[in-house]
């Protein structure tokens, strides 16, 4: 979802993705592992020419931001997918109460609640984990009956009550930010939904602009796409933002067992 966001913000850049299918879902691994893998997949994007890393990855930014920052040389500048949608959520003048919904690592990293609060010291923050969204996703169940009745299973429960702003706090959720807002519809509530993608987006755009970062090459980019595992769920997500042509390699960058 972010490379699809930036895409489109950033036409004239090039893409260089490596997605770590292999150690999916983030969310339940410990903070010591989401940043070695993170460390890991930053080094490989520095050592094949990035000028930006982006880390789109809510776990990942919540657990793994400064090391990968302290890693990375100091002129390439890092973007979490925190701060942009902290930044704009907090200086909304009708927000009063938000709900958070993430991975249990982001959820338990309180990242959210704290960056917010930081800025507006007022904001009422409820956060939720909802761990079972990710896999339901990866496993295309996006228009399935069952992702109404996980969805359901989680918007309704008391902790979300009276919210105005919900934050999907994963970038994997705008893929079913569409069934989330059909919940809302469904029960007559009024809820503003936040999706990260095109935030970070804007983020990474500024960014390359302060920076005179951007491309200037009239040529087409050329777009390279590596995954730690190459499995058929990905390949169907991916053909979603980028269409069937779209050729992911897989790449190994940890050993063997």
């Amino acid at each position: 979802t972010v490379a699809s966001a930036i895409r489109k913000a950033l036409p004239k850049e090039s893409l260089l993705y490596f997605g770590d299918t292999a150690h999916l879902p983030y969310g339940d691994k410990s903070p010591a592992a989401i940043k070695a893998y993170s460390t890991r997949i930053a080094e490989f994007l520095v050592a094949r020419g990035a000028k930006a890393v982006i880390i789109a990855c809510n776990t990942a930014s919540a657990h793994a931001y400064q090391e990968v920052r302290d890693l990375v040389p100091e002129h390439i500048p890092v973007i979490n997918v925190i701060e942009p949608v902290v930044n704009y959520v907090a200086t909304l003048p009708e927000n009063k109460t938000i709900g958070v919904i993430g991975t249990k690592a982001t959820i338990a990293s309180k990242a959210y609640i704290k960056g917010l609060h930081e800025i507006n010291p007022t904001l009422i923050v409820h956060s939720l984990a909802t761990p079972l969204l990710v896999p339901m996703i990866e496993e295309a169940y996006g228009d399935a009956e069952i992702s109404d009745a996980i969805i359901g299973g989680y918007l309704k429960r008391r902790v979300l009550h009276g919210i105005t702003t919900l934050i999907l706090a994963c970038t994997h959720y705008p893929l079913i930010e569409a069934e989330i807002g059909q919940w809302y519809e469904r029960h007559k509530k009024q809820v503003a939904i936040v999706d990260s993608a095109w935030a970070v987006a804007e983020a990474v755009k500024s960014t390359l602009r302060d920076l005179t970062l951007e491309s200037k090459n009239e040529a087409l980019p050329e777009d390279h796409f590596f995954v730690s595992d190459l499995t058929l769920g990905f390949k169907r997500t991916a053909a979603k933002f980028f269409g069937d042509d779209v050729r992911l390699e897989a790449f190994k960058l940890w050993p063997e067992g």
